[in-house]
């Protein structure tokens, strides 16, 4: 499994996609996640993909214990926008047996992200328990739906 760095070319494409996100001309699944920092106090963004599965979105962390996962841990909550809809909610932590499934819909969707993950997108649910330790997911119940 590939390790993850967020080294300069990834900044740069991450201010990019920001851009892109926040004018609302990125792709449709991709959002804004902003998240309180958990010493600072201060507002972090970065871009995200959530899924949408069985009618609720989740949050997956394909790069692992990142900031952002640090941020939402600690404070709970995060706000998903793109262009000018967001909303807030806070967040729920998946157990090893709930993430199973979102994370093989994930590497299905999301292919950039493959080499993070030992497993394979035709892999059985089981080798993705054994992934769930290594990348964190959430599940987000809407607090309410905001037009800024």
């Amino acid at each position: 499994m590939k390790q993850y760095r967020l080294g300069a070319g990834r900044r740069a494409a991450n201010v990019l996609i920001k851009a892109l996100v926040a004018s609302g001309l990125s792709p449709a699944h991709y959002a804004l996640l902003t998240v309180r920092g958990r010493t600072t106090g201060r507002t972090y963004t970065t871009p995200i993909r959530p899924i949408e599965h069985d009618g609720q979105c989740w949050l997956i962390s394909p790069y692992g214990a990142v900031s952002w996962v640090r941020n939402a841990r600690a404070t709970g909550e995060v706000t998903l926008r793109r262009g000018r809809r967001g909303r807030t909610g806070e967040l729920i932590e998946c157990d090893a047996q709930e993430s199973a499934p979102i994370l093989r819909e994930y590497v299905r969707a999301v292919p950039v992200t493959r080499p993070y993950f030992n497993a394979k997108p035709g892999d059985p649910l089981d080798r993705f328990v054994e992934e769930a330790a290594e990348h964190p997911v959430f599940r987000l119940v809407e607090k309410r739906s905001s037009v800024a």
